[in-house]
């Protein structure tokens, strides 16, 4: 497969930004809380397609404009489309949609750039998903989480809610929030491990492209066999594991990163990683 550049993306419905290695993503419609359509999920999860294959692309931010993540679906361009399919019995058509969804999780997890997520005020229902599907959540002190889906009268098993959220919280937490639809707190999402820090609303970004650009200088081949596994071995058993990680290391050692490193040491001097 060919290596492409990504720094020239043009996106359509939303903000896309490149400063070195670092990308960062803004939902850009802050009058509404940066709500998703059809047109950003789709968008969203064709560039995490793409971005599988970018050679300067290290690491992604994404975040929300406005001093708000993202208030889930566009209740008039996904909800009010979506009732009327129910309407018409377009069973098809609602499992084309659903899958859609699930297709950005999977295209999030299957990159091999760590992503971190920026979270500040509302981040509700397919917002909140995005961030659970981030490898990094930094949150500020008025960011409220929640997985609402059950308030508008579906289930909680959404985009593998039920799946991932339980991994992250523990399957009680998880549990009373699917089955809720309430708001995490910023002070439980901390304390639970949602968010691996909560900073003020201001420097929220600032802080998660720091850590962009930290992780961007690592050795990226590695990251990317670290994300590979973090994902792949929820369905492995230990023994499996630990074969898995002893093959994925081998691979690793064979990387001119791996010797960089080494030379470096030896030097005394602070690696510089390439990402081969």
């Amino acid at each position: 497969m060919q290596r492409t550049k990504m720094a020239g993306y043009q996106a359509t419905h939303f903000k896309w930004e490149c400063d070195g290695k670092v990308a960062t993503i803004t939902l850009n419609r802050p009058e509404r809380k940066n709500p998703l359509t059809f047109e950003s999920y789709a968008e969203l999860r064709d560039l995490f397609g793409k971005l599988r294959h970018a050679a300067d692309i290290k690491t992604i931010v994404i975040t929300g404009a406005g001093g708000n993540f993202c208030s889930g679906g566009d209740v008039h361009e996904i909800i009010g489309p979506l009732v009327r399919m129910q309407e018409a019995d377009d069973m098809p058509g609602l499992l084309d949609f659903t899958r859609m969804t699930g297709d950005l999780v999977k295209a999030m997890r299957h990159c091999p750039q760590p992503i971190v997520c920026a979270v500040d005020g509302i981040c509700a229902g397919a917002g909140a998903i995005v961030a659970m599907a981030s490898d990094i959540r930094i949150g500020t002190p008025r960011a409220k989480t929640a997985f609402l889906f059950v308030r508008v009268g579906l289930a909680g098993a959404d985009m593998g809610a039920c799946a991932i959220l339980p991994r992250i919280i523990g399957q009680g937490r998880a549990s009373e929030l699917l089955y809720t639809g309430r708001v995490m707190t910023a002070e439980e999402a901390d304390r639970w491990g949602f968010f691996n820090r909560v900073v003020a609303p201001e420097a929220v970004l600032s802080e998660a492209q720091a850590l962009a650009r930290e992780l961007a200088d690592g050795p990226t081949f590695a990251h990317g066999i670290t994300k590979t596994c973090l994902h792949q071995e929820w369905s492995m058993d230990i023994d499996s594991a630990i074969e898995a990680e002893a093959q994925a290391q081998a691979v690793c050692m064979q990387t001119k990163d791996y010797g960089r490193a080494y030379h470096a040491f030896v030097a005394k001097q602070k690696p510089v990683f390439e990402g081969d």
